[in-house]
Parts: C-alpha cells; sequence; structure tokens
C-alpha cells in the first residue's frame, strides 16, 4: 500500500489495539501489519492503561496503522501528545519506521 503524505504509519498497543476501548478512534484506519518494536523498551501497567518507557530491554508487540490527519488530532488528544505521552519515530524490529506514544522516563 502506497501512502499519501498526508498519513502516518502509527504503532498502536494496549487500549488502541483491535478489539480494546479505545480502538474506535483508529476504527478507520488501514490496518497495515502486525508489529514489534526493537528489545529497547519496556511496557509498565499504568491501572487502565498501558505505557511505553524507552531505555529498556523488551520489545513491545502492536498494530501498525495508516492514520490521517484528522484521526492522527484525536489520538494526540487521547495520548495528551506533547504533554503526557509523546508521539516520536521508532524503528520496529523488521527495520521499518512508524510512530508512536512513548512515556517519558519519570513516571
Amino acid at each position: 500500500m502506497i501512502l499519501g503524505t498526508e498519513y502516518k504509519k502509527i504503532f498502536v498497543y494496549g487500549t488502541l489495539l483491535k478489539g480494546e476501548h479505545n480502538h474506535y478512534l483508529i476504527e478507520d484506519s488501514a490496518f497495515l501489519f502486525y508489529g514489534k518494536t526493537k528489545k529497547q523498551y519496556t511496557l509498565y501497567c499504568l491501572e487502565s492503561f498501558p505505557g511505553m518507557v524507552e531505555g529498556g530491554n523488551d520489545s513491545v508487540s502492536g498494530e501498525v496503522y495508516a492514520v490521517n490527519p484528522d484521526d492522527l488530532k484525536k489520538l494526540d488528544e487521547l495520548e495528551g501528545h506533547p504533554d503526557w505521552y509523546l508521539r516520536k519515530k521508532i524503528q520496529l524490529e523488521n527495520g521499518e519506521e512508524v510512530e508512536t506514544y512513548i512515556l517519558p522516563e519519570s513516571i
């Protein structure tokens, strides 16, 4: 699939995954593939949602979607970007570059 420049490849985990309660925000986005981060993260359970932090030695499994600008604004709002989670580029273990939401190390 060739994406227009306005679309972002977004790696999601936790409540944004298919079947989870926040998936409705991206249900109209095109599912691209299942992915896994490199072993450079730690996933914390923060009561009712998870948070991924850089600097660990675990990989995180998730899904990658092609997200349009309007839906990306909704995701940024949900995740509190840039004040709570930060949306940033990462590289998955397959070498694919995507964006995802990362918590700062001081959780």
